[in-house]
């Protein structure tokens, strides 16, 4: 019973075999047809498949190539003006945004005994201006008796060489000539005494003038309160604060420029300024800092525009346009852009063979309507549709458009 199914199972291996391996020696032998002449790939006619692109025409122009700067606004000068000696604010004080003029006083202090104390030096002054002729007069007096008692002792000597004085009168002159000379050095030290006692009252003067005049706090310029003054009746001390004064006319647009940009930047050079608010003023470069932020390594550039109404105000945000040297650029797409194997930026053009070429370009400015970039030929065919689609050398036919189309 059990021989039945593995004979069965040989039968079936058999059939099998002959099927799969040795099914060609049961099939008829394929008709022999006449060999042809076959052309191999190498030798085979290629067609070449030209890509179809959409293009621009494009002309170069000559562009203002301005260096832009973000900043801000800020005072020409800003100064706080602080109480150089001590006393009572006798004055109704001024409101921030009050106008002042140059002289205008903000701040007046009480004088107390200061008036007292400049007379007093005023009368040593004149006390001391009249000793002056007394001193003069004691000196004078002095060098006359010095005079007086030097021909004394010369006579006396004459007189002794000839036997007609004693020794003792000689003696006698000649200490009369010492002392003489005594008063005469004594007339003049009172006479340096009494001209230093004049310098001395002279400064007491000015100390007490300097003084007084410390009383009044004055505005050094033209310009606006930006706080208030001293409250009246309030104390000040040396170096407490009066008032803060801002000159805004002119007024200073202050940005940093990066060290690339930098040497784009002159002295004098127009530039544009758009506010926050979005109006527009026009002003001059006066200063270009020679010396880079350590932080930030920018150079600050500060840009003068008039504001005779005080329109502008100190701390708005603002975007300086500095003009530079004029390039000739191209307006072109800012999605015509595309990048080569290397990662280089630039475009592809259509050559004059018809032939897909790229070309690395510099980005100049970015405006709404565009991006205008250099490097391109003055005249230049650019693909604005398709350039990623086609590689250096790969024939192309250009469908022109305009630009905004």
């Amino acid at each position: 019973m059990r021989l039945l199914p593995v004979l069965i199972a040989l039968v079936v291996s058999v059939l099998v075999y002959v099927l799969v391996f040795e099914h060609d020696r049961f099939l008829p032998a394929p008709a022999t047809q006449p060999q042809t002449e076959t052309t191999s790939p190498e030798t085979a006619p290629q067609t070449t498949q030209i890509m179809r692109v959409v293009a621009l025409r494009s002309q170069a122009r000559e562009v203002d190539s301005a260096v832009v700067v973000r900043g801000r606004s800020e005072a020409d000068r800003i100064v706080e003006l602080r109480a150089e000696t001590s006393g009572l604010v006798i004055n109704d004080p001024l409101r921030k945004g009050h106008m002042v003029t140059q002289g205008d006083i903000l701040c007046r202090l009480d004088p107390a005994a200061r008036n007292a104390a400049l007379a007093e030096a005023q009368a040593r002054l004149s006390e001391s201006q009249t000793r002056i002729p007394e001193a003069e007069a004691r000196a004078n007096e002095a060098r006359a008796q010095l005079e007086e008692a030097e021909i004394n002792a010369n006579a006396a000597e004459n007189l002794v060489e000839s036997g007609f004085a004693s020794q003792t009168r000689v003696a006698a002159t000649r200490a009369a000539v010492s002392s003489a000379q005594a008063a005469v050095q004594s007339a003049t030290s009172g006479l340096e005494a009494a001209r230093a006692g004049i310098e001395s009252a002279r400064a007491a003067v000015a100390a007490a003038e300097t003084e007084i005049a410390r009383l009044a706090i004055v505005a050094p310029f033209d310009g606006v309160l930006d706080t208030d003054t001293a409250e009246i009746g309030s104390l000040l001390q040396p170096g407490a604060l009066c008032a803060t004064v801002l000159q805004l006319d002119p007024i200073t647009m202050v940005g940093f420029v990066s060290e690339l940009q930098v040497a784009r930047v002159e002295m004098n050079a127009p530039a544009t300024i758009r506010m926050a608010s979005g109006r527009r003023v026009e002003g001059r470069v006066t200063f270009v800092a020679r010396s880079a932020d350590d932080v930030t390594r920018t150079f600050r550039v500060e840009v003068t525009v008039p504001n005779p109404d005080l329109s502008l105000r100190d701390g708005e945000t603002a975007e300086i346009l500095i003009g530079a040297a004029g390039k000739r650029a191209h307006l072109l797409p800012q999605s015509a852009l595309t990048l080569d194997d290397e990662g280089a930026l630039g475009l592809r053009i259509v050559n004059p063979e018809s032939l897909a070429q790229f070309v690395p370009v510099e980005l100049l400015r970015d405006t709404p309507s565009g991006v205008w970039l250099t490097g391109l030929p003055d005249s230049a065919d650019v693909i604005v549709i398709g350039q990623d689609f086609v590689t250096d050398g790969v024939p192309v036919d250009p469908v022109f458009q305009e630009l905004g189309q």
